[in-house]
């Protein structure tokens, strides 16, 4: 297993925001969670890579135990990579600086070989020709793009995207989902919360629902959709593929 969660549970103040959540992930699979506005499942995600603590459970990422005080957190976030719904990029560095910038200091890179690791990402996700931009300058669509090369730049052995193309106008959802089902083609392992359910459908070997923080549905992805065997999860399909 990739990404082995197991038992976790977390409290925002007495508010239990995830119940014994118990999945995994294995090399390879692109695993998509799915679930109503508030269900967790962005929460789930982000205790992988330990941007958010949980209070019960376990969660090891290619073996290492992410809750373990010993472990190092800046190389395990080098080892998964995290792309968020609002690019997070640097507004006053240019969008080849903000590319090199985790490699030269967290991977310890020269100038050069980060420069020749940017170019190489910004061609494959078709923005070559915008290294010496800046974000503002660019679509949100094309941000997002910049962001998921980001992640990549550190050779990650997994990637995170916590619903990546929320915040995007309708017509750049999908040059970043054709980014990310190139990754899925090319065998990255992948953890992708998401509402694009025609995407999840053609990429995810599982899926998962998470409803009030309860795992409640963790299938192959053709029985989840044909088979629900949760009415919650029913219901929910029911709403979003009808729109």
């Amino acid at each position: 297993m990739m990404i082995e969660i197991t038992g976790v549970t977390k409290y925002y103040g007495q508010f239990e925001v995830l119940k014994n959540c118990t999945t995994h992930v294995d090399k390879g699979e692109v695993v998509v969670v799915c679930g109503p506005s508030g269900s967790g499942k962005s929460t789930l995600i982000k205790c992988v890579n330990a941007l958010e603590p949980f209070q019960k459970g376990s969660i090891r990422v290619d073996g290492i135990e992410v809750s373990d005080p010993a472990t190092d957190l800046p190389d395990l976030r080098s080892r998964v990579g995290m792309v968020f719904q609002n690019f997070e990029l640097f507004p006053h560095l240019s969008i080849e600086a903000n590319i090199m910038l985790a490699q030269r200091i967290v991977l310890g890179r020269t100038e050069d070989a980060a420069r020749r690791q940017t170019i190489e990402l910004l061609d494959r996700v078709g923005l070559a020709d915008h290294a010496t931009k800046f974000p503002a300058q660019l679509s949100g669509g094309q941000q997002q793009r910049v962001a998921i090369a980001r992640a990549l730049a550190m050779n990650p052995l997994a990637m995170l995207f916590d619903e990546p193309t929320s915040a995007l106008d309708p017509e750049m959802i999908s040059e970043v989902l054709d980014v990310m089902t190139g990754l899925a083609r090319e065998g990255m392992t992948m953890m992708i919360v998401t509402h694009e359910m025609g995407f999840a459908r053609s990429v995810a070997t599982r899926m998962i629902f998470i409803d009030r923080g309860e795992i409640v549905e963790d299938r192959p992805t053709e029985d989840f959709f044909s088979h629900q065997q949760n009415p919650r999860t029913a219901a929910f399909l029911g709403k979003i593929l009808h729109h």
